[in-house]
């Protein structure tokens, strides 16, 4: 009997020593266990797969290429032009990114315009809105406004008669009759020309393009981080997105935002006179919502396509990355955009921001003349 209760005493202590120990080493344990691992990093964004730029609707006309024929050559005509002295290629050449190289363009006469002539580049994606202001609702309707307007300065009086100025050329009787037959021939022929032309004029094989394809080398690693920093902390995209670089690209009637450019000094109210404004798309809509307010301008080929902005008033891509991403509007204007504002962007990733745009975002090749001239 003594052996046993001593034995149940040895064996009562044991197992408390023993709940004792699991306590004390579950309880040391949650200190000294080995971390868990830390969340993985988040993706950045230009790792993410990236949009791609969708084909334009092929075009069912038959006589299609025959009318792209006959606007490829209008397009570098300088005959289509009051005093002969301009084409179309004037304003938009391929050093200069298919855009204007003058800060305000150039008409017929030295005279100078009232905007920088934009860029070409996709101008086939617009879904009605032509013009900074928009005030084209389609090419066919850009293209007479051109012709008849300050760009190459017919007046609506003269473009039937430069019309059939054309037509008593040899060559451009020919070309007209393969892409409309035997309909007799007026300004509208002119424009569904030039617009068959203008819809060819597309940039889809940027460095940016291939990477989206999958090509991971397409783009440097300089500027990948610019479009992380274009995706990310610069919020660049919410105006200018991906993959046509422009939200007016998307949206019918276009997409238009008062950066603050050129409202220094000047009055709202005022419809004339030195203080007054380029309205921009209030002049189309008469909206005060609208005053000051340009269309969202594409990205692609920006590199190659200074001076910036719709009066040409920013010299370099630096200067206007640095503006935009600064919120350095200068004066408040009355409808400034809400995403107008700095970034707080460092240096480095200003620079490489500016690498992605001009390297990431260059189109290759550019606008071909005609083998020959009418």
């Amino acid at each position: 009997m003594k052996r046993i209760v001593i034995t149940g005493l040895v064996l009562a202590a044991a197992m408390t020593a023993a709940c004792k120990k699991k306590a004390a080493d579950e309880g040391a344990g949650s200190g000294s266990m080995t971390a868990p691992p830390p969340p993985p990093a988040p993706m950045r964004p230009s790792q993410n797969p990236q949009t791609k730029l969708p084909p334009l609707e092929a075009s069912t006309d038959p006589q299609n290429a025959a009318k792209v024929a006959l606007g490829n050559t209008l397009f570098f005509d300088k005959r289509l032009s009051v005093d002969g002295t301009l084409a179309c290629y004037s304003c938009h050449q391929n050093e200069d990114g298919t855009g204007g190289h003058d800060p305000l363009a150039i008409g017929p006469g030295n005279k100078q315009l009232t905007r920088h002539a934009p860029v070409m580049w996709n101008v086939g994606y617009l879904k009605g809105a032509f013009y900074w202001d928009g005030r084209s609702a389609t090419l066919e309707d850009q293209g007479k406004a051109a012709l008849a307007g300050g760009n190459m300065g017919l007046g609506e009086d003269k473009l039937q008669a430069k019309t059939d100025e054309l037509l008593k050329v040899a060559g451009y009787k020919t070309l007209f009759k393969a892409a409309f037959g035997d309909a007799p021939i007026t300004v509208d022929h002119v424009t569904q020309a030039l617009a068959a032309y203008q819809r060819t004029i597309v940039c889809d094989q940027t460095p940016y393009d291939k990477f989206a394809a999958g090509d991971k080398t397409a783009l440097t690693e300089g500027q990948q981080r610019g479009l992380d920093v274009f995706l990310g902390k610069g919020a660049c995209n919410a105006c200018h997105t991906p993959p046509h670089f422009s939200v007016a690209l998307q949206v019918e009637g276009g997409v238009y935002w008062n950066a603050g450019i050129g409202v220094a000094g000047k009055d709202p109210a005022a419809t004339e006179g030195p203080t007054a404004a380029d309205l921009g798309r209030k002049k189309v809509t008469g909206k005060d919502a609208d005053w000051a307010a340009f269309k969202v301008p594409s990205l692609r080929d920006i590199g190659k396509s200074p001076p910036y902005f719709h009066d040409g008033s920013m010299a370099s891509l630096e200067d206007a990355v640095h503006y935009m991403s600064s919120g350095a509007s200068g004066p408040t204007s009355p409808n400034l955009s809400p995403l107008f504002n700095d970034k707080a962007l460092t240096k480095d990733e200003t620079g490489d921001l500016v690498d992605f745009l001009r390297g990431g975002l260059a189109c290759p090749g550019g606008l071909t003349p005609p083998a020959s001239m009418p």
